[in-house]
């Protein structure tokens, strides 16, 4: 019997762990009872009653597993090292909110059996906020045209993984992961599934401007080199055009030297303008600086506080 891993991470989502727990079990019980499953919630630090809550689904169903983060690091690092601790023939991985339909399972499990080793959900419309969805559509059209390594647009992360795609990302070892930026550019042959995006169940979202800003950025930094680019053929540029400037400022000067009165209005433009093309670009610079710092260092995706329903045969498997 294969054995069909679901992975779902979660962060203060009390309102929805028990409600997926029994959607997700009710699923395999009537429509995949051909299969085994594992359920694995990896949580995320979570500050309500998600983890109480936790262990008790877990003691109640031994299919239903828990990894239990020491602290919370980062909407990346959570559930691509979730993935990675998941003993199934494939791992979907979906959000706790219910904003990705649980329907999608049987259509990704289908077209995995279909023989495709990758199966994603792409959300062609969400009912959701409308600037929002127009803003990241934008956001795509742009990363897609600058960037060297094939980026899907509006793919969220949710999907299906063939284990022999797991242990590609076992063996990559990246301490700062893009599983969206990972499957375009180092994927199988996959397919995507469209899919309207639905409002959360219950609760907030815990994304705000600064969390997305930083998956644009790891996405931009990660896989374009536009940004390189631009710093480099405009910082060019800037110099040129300062330098023709400061030359005819010179050769005026000399040739009107006491009509030509010297003032503190060029100096100070000038200034102004040089410094702020600067600091754009040491600001850009350093961006991909912190990436590769944040690399280098290579540090652990996560740190375990507490695991519950593994056992050490799982945890061999895992490691091969």
């Amino acid at each position: 019997m294969k054995k069909i891993s679901i992975l779902i991470p979660c962060y203060n989502e009390q309102d929805n762990v028990v409600p997926m727990s029994t959607a997700i079990s009710d699923l395999f019980a009537n429509e995949l009872s051909q299969y085994d499953y594992e359920l694995v919630f990896i949580d995320n630090d979570s500050h309500d009653n998600t983890r109480p809550l936790l262990r008790e689904i877990c003691e109640r169903n031994k299919h239903v597993k828990a990894i239990l983060n020491a602290k919370n690091f980062g909407q990346f690092n959570s559930p691509y090292y979730g993935t990675l601790q998941t003993t199934g023939d494939c791992t979907i991985c979906m959000v706790c909110d219910f904003q990705d339909p649980i329907d999608m399972i049987p259509k990704y499990i289908h077209e995995w059996e279909n023989g495709y080793k990758i199966v994603i959900g792409i959300k062609t419309t969400s009912k959701e906020n409308k600037l929002m969805y127009f803003l990241r559509s934008c956001y795509y059209s742009m990363i897609k045209k600058f960037s060297n390594v094939e980026q899907i647009e509006h793919f969220t992360g949710s999907g299906l993984y063939d284990k022999d795609f797991v242990k590609v990302l076992r063996n990559l070892k990246d301490p700062k992961p893009f599983l969206r930026g990972i499957v375009g550019e180092l994927g199988f042959a996959r397919k995507e599934i469209p899919y309207e995006q639905p409002k959360r169940r219950a609760g907030k979202t815990h994304n705000n401007f600064y969390s997305l800003y930083d998956a644009a950025m790891l996405s931009f930094t990660s896989y374009t080199k536009i940004g390189l680019r631009i710093a480099t053929i405009g910082g060019a540029i800037a110099s040129a055009i300062s330098l023709l400037i400061a030359f005819i400022y010179f050769i005026l000067k000399l040739c009107m030297w006491d009509a030509f009165a010297a003032g503190m209005a060029p100096i100070i433009i000038g200034m102004f303008v040089i410094g702020s093309i600067q600091l754009f670009f040491i600001g850009l610079l350093g961006e991909y600086v912190l990436s590769i710092n944040e690399r280098v260092m290579n540090r652990p995706l996560v740190i375990e506080a507490e695991r519950i329903n593994f056992d050490s045969e799982e945890e061999n498997e895992q490691s091969k």
